[in-house]
């Protein structure tokens, strides 16, 4: 199914990371380069200037195009070595489409290889054309699919033993368990995808749960306790899974309640086996144990922690930090040891409008990454602070935090965003326009 998809470099594509002017006066041999000037979102475009991609704000990047967009994925760990850094890179992920019709949707398993270098300069030679060399420099998707009922709200993975698991939230109001084997050998070898594709296969879920009733977002794999599972639904119910023998799951039909409206993320701890976290249109973010019986298992509540629906939180792997983002554009970080004082550590408003994904960087504790229905991907460091030698507006200074590190644009209507966790500093972002892949020089 390799022909449901393309990828391609970003080399001749126009982002919004700089502008350049020709309007501006000066001397004719200044007039005869056009001005560059950093460009923040919601600053006007005057006559005669272009937002362009600053390449060389890039280590790499490359886009995906899929046949519909596929507005929740997950990275899919691999044996090809962590901390890679010798380019091209290789990177699989899965994600879940929304198609129009609730009957065309797919799982889908993709492998991205040949990922190289962002070019500083130009790939064509002397002739203008592309030569042989950046011929065979192109980046390379393989996509293998299955059927799947309904659009898929949200889509996680793990590994349990040797096998790759994808739990996906459906419209429908089921969570489904797929094994990704099949899909993984055909994107990893052309014969066994040629079979794939001819036969037209499509391996069935090996587990579903009804029991919610009613559909979801909120999915999270143990980071810690491989196989189990929470899972949160828009009318406030949080259940837990837990793997048996025979490749089935038991589902507690109890379900952990706590919050007064929809449950939109789930975060199990990455140290503690019995501990997760939640945040809920409820505007609350809620710490449980689950040795608890579910009626009172919650254990420390931040009750009014945004100002409207909180949509997503990360939990950071190497500090008792999760940061948070909410319908009302604002990103918080909370220190859990002081967390019963309800009180964020930091607050940063830069987006214009709701976050719709957080993540920490799994390999430095202060830095994290967010996107935003305003169309923006920004990056940020925690350890960062304003040089006092500088004034706030002043010597040509962006108003922004000192701790925004980078602002990716580009994509429409950005709706989630990993870290690539062997690749260091790679994010991947997926949207209604597709999926972006890039590092930056910033991180």
């Amino acid at each position: 199914m390799a022909d449901e998809a393309n990828m391609e470099d970003s080399s001749e594509d126009e982002y919004m990371d700089g502008v350049e002017s020709d309007s501006d006066t000066g001397s004719e041999e200044e007039q005869k380069i056009p001005k560059k000037d950093v460009y923040l979102p919601g600053k006007p475009i005057e006559e005669g200037e272009e937002l362009v991609c600053d390449e060389s704000a890039y280590v790499m990047f490359h886009q995906a195009q899929t046949g519909a967009p596929c507005l929740s994925f997950d990275v899919l760990m691999d044996g090809l070595g962590d901390k890679r850094e010798s380019y091209p890179l290789t990177c699989f992920v899965v994600a879940g489409t929304q198609a129009e019709s609730s009957l065309l949707n797919h799982i889908i398993v993709m492998k991205m290889s040949n990922l190289n270098k962002t070019k500083a300069g130009g790939d064509e030679d002397e002739e203008g054309e592309e030569s042989d060399e950046d011929e065979d420099e192109k980046p390379e998707l393989e996509t293998a699919m299955i059927k799947h009922t309904g659009s898929v709200n949200r889509i996680r993975a793990s590994a349990y033993g040797d096998v790759h698991l994808a739990a996906s939230w459906s419209e429908n109001g089921k969570v489904y368990l797929w094994d990704l084997k099949r899909p993984l050998n055909a994107v990893n070898d052309s014969t066994v995808m040629a079979v794939y594709t001819r036969n037209e296969e499509s391996p069935a879920p090996i587990f579903t749960f009804p029991g919610h009733q009613v559909e979801g977002f909120a999915i999270d794999w143990s980071k810690t306790t491989p196989g189990r599972l929470a899972t949160g639904d828009c009318k406030k119910n949080i259940h837990l899974w837990s793997p048996e023998e025979g490749g089935c799951w038991k589902v507690d039909q109890r379900p952990y309640t706590g919050h007064s409206a929809s449950v939109e993320d789930i975060q199990w701890s990455p140290v503690e086996d019995n501990v997760f976290a939640s945040c809920s249109v409820d505007r609350s973010i809620r710490v449980w144990d689950a040795r608890a019986t579910p009626d009172k298992a919650c254990m420390l509540t931040a009750a009014d922690s945004h100002a409207s629906d909180v949509n997503v939180i990360s939990w950071n792997a190497h500090e008792p930090f999760i940061v948070s983002g909410g319908d009302d554009g604002v990103i918080k970080i909370w220190d859990l040891r002081k967390f019963q004082e309800e009180t964020a550590v930091a607050v940063f408003k830069h987006h214009t409008a709701p976050i719709t994904s957080v993540e920490w960087n799994p390999a430095d504790s202060s830095v994290f990454a967010s996107s935003g229905a305003d169309d923006q991907l920004s990056l940020w460091d925690l350890a960062l602070e304003r040089d006092s030698d500088i004034p706030k507006e002043g010597a040509g200074e962006p108003d922004v935090p000192p701790q925004l590190l980078f602002i990716h644009q580009g994509q429409t209507d950005i709706k989630e965003l990993h870290w690539h966790p062997q690749l260091p500093g790679v994010v991947i972002s997926t949207a209604h326009s597709g999926f972006n892949v890039f590092r930056t020089i910033s991180v």
